[in-house]
């Protein structure tokens, strides 16, 4: 075979220079940082911060509650009994002077407290046909109950009310001549009630007087079979009057308890008295009568009245009948007084109905006579 020619060497000056470089720089910049840097920075730290932070943050101070150690052992032994009929009798005789010293600073009072009594809850059961009214409350247009502290309730104003309705039959009058007033309390349907309870020993109470608050009167009619009220009435002086009648109807098997009232005209020359003085002391058919108390619109307050000359008696099942009536529109209340005389006086409880000017009438009875007295009662 003939020989094949060789390619030429090339002479080491003919090496190209890109190779030369390569031999001066064989160890790549990288490999030179690597090992002048063999340990990384962060290897660089000093031993003692090899423990990593939180784990120094699970040591436990030495301060630190350990809730896992067992208590100490507990005494269980019960306190000794010795004592305690001696600490009961001491105080079952303590309890007996309190009671004592309570007794003794109401006799003091003279049974001015300044609450007043309570009364009977009420109950469920179906009302009897007479009303036992023993308790000091006061009758206004939605019937009976003590006082609140809002203002005594008022009646009369309306001759309508709870479905009950007054109507005179007639309304007309002479001036100082005896005439027969007669009216009827009509049901709902039309129809006059006949049916009443027994208040204080009668089943209406009818209440008279001028727009001047004069010629008070306070009556108890007599009921017809057909619920006709009637009796005979004298008006005095010309002007308009108020009748006002306080009852409870029996309607429906229900107690309706309040309190209606209707004008009555009196021909003539109309002369309006001023209100009287604001005395607390009064003088009636020779007695000498007062009163101590301070009613008010936002409390219910005790009043004592006080009756010099005579032994106030039991008089329509109580020892007293009070009568509060507004100047201006004779906005009515009714108030009974408590069971028993306090130290001689007739105790009732009371809140005006509003600020304004007022006559109070005292009915009381000595010696079998009935008497009236009245003040001007100005509440602020």
């Amino acid at each position: 075979m003939p020989d094949q020619p060789r390619k030429a060497e090339a002479a080491p000056d003919e090496r190209p220079e890109k190779n030369e470089q390569l031999e001066e720089n064989e160890r790549p910049e990288k490999n030179r940082q690597l090992e002048e840097n063999e340990r990384p920075e962060k290897n660089e730290q000093p031993e003692e911060n090899e423990q990593p932070e939180k784990a120094k943050a699970k040591t436990k101070p030495k301060w630190v509650l350990d809730v896992t150690a067992e208590p100490e052992d507990q005494d269980d032994t019960p306190a000794p009994k010795g004592n305690e009929g001696f600490r009961f009798a001491a105080f079952g005789a303590l309890l007996v002077v309190v009671l004592f010293a309570g007794y003794g600073l109401g006799r003091l009072n003279n049974g001015t407290s300044a609450s007043p009594p309570a009364t009977p809850a009420a109950t469920g059961s179906a009302a009897p046909a007479a009303v036992n009214e023993n308790m000091p409350h006061t009758h206004g247009a939605a019937g009976s109950g003590l006082t609140s502290t809002a203002g005594a309730a008022v009646g009369g104003l309306s001759l309508s009310s709870d479905g009950l309705t007054l109507h005179p039959d007639a309304t007309s009058f002479r001036a100082g001549t005896k005439q027969r007033l007669s009216f009827t309390v009509d049901a709902p349907g039309g129809a006059p009630v006949t049916s009443y309870a027994i208040v204080h020993d009668k089943p209406l109470h009818l209440i008279v007087l001028r727009r001047d608050l004069t010629g008070f009167q306070h009556l108890h009619p007599a009921m017809a079979a057909d619920g006709t009220w009637s009796l005979d009435l004298t008006l005095a002086e010309p002007g308009v009057y108020r009748m006002i009648a306080d009852f409870t109807a029996l309607v429906g098997g229900r107690q309706i308890a309040t309190t209606l009232g209707a004008d009555l005209t009196v021909a003539g020359d109309y002369r309006p008295v001023p209100l009287p003085a604001a005395d607390r002391t009064v003088t009636t058919d020779g007695l000498t009568v007062s009163y101590a108390g301070t009613p008010g619109t936002q409390a219910v307050q005790p009043l004592l009245m006080t009756v010099t000359g005579g032994a106030v008696e039991p008089y329509l099942g109580a020892y007293g009948h009070l009568v509060v009536v507004r100047q201006g529109d004779l906005a009515y209340v009714h108030v009974h007084p408590e069971q028993q005389l306090v130290d001689g006086k007739v105790k009732f409880w009371i809140t005006a109905p509003s600020p304004g000017d007022y006559r109070m009438f005292f009915d009381f009875q000595v010696a079998g006579r009935v008497h009236t007295a009245a003040w001007t009662l100005r509440v602020g």
